[in-house]
């Protein structure tokens, strides 16, 4: 039975079809809704059995994944984005999927042959890798859309006529066969590291959040984030920020976080008096902060354990304090925005009760509990995630509605399988780019050229590094723009003394708010719509929320101690003390409220403090301190109305 709340809540507008890409399947009908379930169960069987037990050879691993993957594409995403057909696919798309298989399953039937001949290749070899590239790039595009494309183009343009170039970015020239070969035959591009952690890692993940879903996990989340923050000033939106970041342990993706929750959170803060924009800005900043929340972090967390040869608890870790200061920063902003309009909260009676929600659901989060337990006991995160998934499985047979029977398994495995093409798709074109890195050396080029631009100053390089993962975000997925940025720009930060795991949790979380940075920024276009409001007012209202995300990561790549790098646990609790205390007054300065209203010269003032509390460091924290218990004084006696 639905919650008071939840009767309460209407979604103003429903999200246009297509602003999601990943969401704009075809609805087929029998029998090849058959086929796609089929196929899609198998996919998830075939990760699901290799998790658990022992992985296939690389090769084969991403063979599989990667013609399966293809193939469902082809058959679920539209050659034009906005035809969202019903019915069957057209006979052109069945064909692509069935080249599609055959691009993928050509190394598994040919494994033997082509490990015998190594670097002997033949005119089919090269057939096959060429389409391969093609239909990888229109998956790509079907699902990405043409940024990506354009991208991938550019760089496999460079391989093969970058001897024409002048200057430092001259080579000496490629063959058209020694691309392909590069690009496909072999482990440095399509089936290169990032499609190999999306067929070993991403998509059991993917498939564990589904299976999370089903458990009714996500209304929990909503429940407690109510009941704890409710009836308190601009309580939903409050509510919002907690259940995003909660949603935010089992979801990766800021569109889909913002559409889910937003239906619900949004209304509920216009009707409870913040604007619009605000309140869309709220959700797709909350939201967006999922992708860097542990325990389940974006697929690009996992891309990393494999650039930096970590285990992924240890990634985990080093971003719980940065995620923890995002959201306490998001939060903030909403608590001082509603003391400086007067807003209030929900009656209570309004509200479920926290009590009775743990009571009832609180079980709901064993599986999360058990995660972190077995990645800290040793576990692979593959293996990990796939016995949460029994789990949460066994947990979701306690209710009625949230027990699943055989055929809602299958459905919840197609499901996953459906989550996971996006991800395919973006790493093996990733794997492309990453490939012609590889073969040219354009990244020594560029990680080379950008210390000279710098002038070996870190501050410069990490500006630099900042818009060019703002920029290539806001046209490629966060796991693309890490993977290339990883490639080329974190080993610059890296030669300059920023620590390995910093640099490139840097180059991530900048990839990560991409989504909410004007002008292309998707979840903030999601929020608007679901809201009605301007998106470009919207996308400066989140980048306002925002703050801490823009800010933090250049604190712990000048102090590695806030991403755990040589932190005690003294210096931890420390941390995590002058840390949050620094985002008050950040989020206080931004607002232009306290307690009252807040001069020009106080906004800065508690700024400057705020960002010498959030750096580690005895001196830094007393300097901060002062500061902001001086704007503190200086503003309690003053009347609320003298706001300016």
């Amino acid at each position: 039975m639905a919650t008071q709340h939840e009767q309460a809540l209407k979604p103003d507008r429903a999200l246009p079809t297509g602003l999601d890409r990943e969401s704009s399947f075809r609805r087929l009908r029998r029998p090849w809704s058959w086929v796609v379930l089929a196929a899609g169960v198998g996919l998830a069987a075939f990760h699901v059995y290799t998790a658990a037990t022992i992985p296939l050879a690389p090769q084969l691993q991403r063979s599989v994944h990667l013609g399966l993957g293809l193939g469902l594409v082809f058959l679920l995403y539209p050659a034009r984005w906005k035809d969202v057909e019903r019915g069957a696919p057209p006979w052109y798309d069945v064909v692509l999927a069935l080249l599609g298989a055959v691009a993928g399953f050509y190394q598994v039937v040919f494994y033997q042959d082509l490990l015998a001949r190594s670097g002997i290749n033949t005119p089919m070899d090269y057939a096959v890798a060429g389409l391969a590239v093609i239909l990888v790039l229109e998956a790509t595009r079907r699902v990405a859309g043409w940024p990506m494309i354009a991208v991938a183009a550019a760089f496999l343009a460079y391989a093969l006529w970058g001897n024409y170039l002048p200057g430092l970015f001259a080579h000496r020239g490629l063959s058209l066969q020694r691309v392909l070969e590069h690009s496909y035959l072999g482990l440095e591009g399509i089936m290169g590291i990032p499609l190999g952690v999306s067929a070993t890692v991403i998509f059991v993940y993917l498939l564990f959040a589904q299976v999370l879903e089903k458990t009714g996990i996500r209304q929990f989340f909503v429940d407690v984030a109510m009941a704890l923050t409710g009836t308190s000033p601009g309580g939903p939106a409050k509510a919002a920020v907690v259940s995003s970041a909660f949603e935010g342990t089992i979801s990766g993706s800021s569109i889909a976080n913002t559409a889910g929750s937003g239906s619900f959170t949004i209304p509920m803060m216009k009707k409870l008096g913040y604007r619009p924009e605000f309140a869309a800005a709220v959700e797709a900043s909350a939201s967006t902060g999922g992708q860097i929340m542990p325990p389940i972090m974006g697929a690009a967390a996992f891309v990393m354990v494999e650039f930096l040869n970590l285990s992924y608890f240890e990634i985990a870790k080093a971003a719980a304090i940065p995620a923890i200061l995002y959201f306490t920063g998001v939060f903030l902003m909403v608590h001082f925005e509603a003391l400086r309009q007067g807003l209030v909260g929900l009656p209570r009676n309004r509200l479920p009760k926290l009590k009775d929600v743990l009571l009832k659901q609180g079980y709901l989060i064993l599986p999360l509990v058990l995660i972190f337990w077995l990645l800290e006991s040793g576990f692979t995160a593959a293996k990990a995630a796939v016995w949460c998934m029994a789990l949460a499985w066994i947990l979701g047979m306690f209710r009625r509605r949230t027990r699943m029977g055989p055929l809602d398994i299958l459905r919840t495995m197609e499901a996953g399988a459906r989550a996971a093409l996006p991800v395919i798709a973006a790493c093996a074109t990733a794997g492309i780019i990453v490939g012609v890195v590889t073969l040219t050396g354009i990244g020594l080029k560029l990680s080379a050229n950008m210390m000279d631009l710098a002038g070996n100053s870190l501050v410069v390089a990490l500006v630099f590094t900042m818009f060019a993962s703002l920029v290539l975000g806001m046209g490629i997925p966060t796991t693309a723009t890490y993977i290339v940025l990883a490639t080329m720009a974190a080993p610059a930060l890296v030669k300059l003394g920023v620590v390995p795991l910093a640099a490139h949790l840097f180059v991530f979380y900048f990839g990560v708010v991409a989504d909410i940075t004007p002008p292309v920024a998707l979840a903030v276009y999601a929020g608007a719509a679901i809201a009605g409001s301007n998106p470009w007012k919207t996308g400066i209202e989140s980048v306002k929320l925002a703050t801490g995300a823009f800010l933090v990561p250049y604190i712990f790549a000048l102090s590695p101690a806030l991403v755990l790098v040589g932190a005690t646990p003294l210096l931890v609790v420390q941390m995590l003390l002058t840390s949050v205390l620094g985002m008050v007054a950040l989020g206080a300065g931004v607002a232009g409220f306290w307690s009252a209203g807040l001069r020009s010269v106080e906004r800065f003032a508690l700024i400057g403090g705020g960002l010498l509390l959030v750096d580690p460091g005895l001196i830094t924290d007393l300097l901060g301190a002062g500061t902001v218990a001086t704007v503190y004084l200086l503003q309690r006696g003053r009347p609320v109305r003298s706001a300016q």
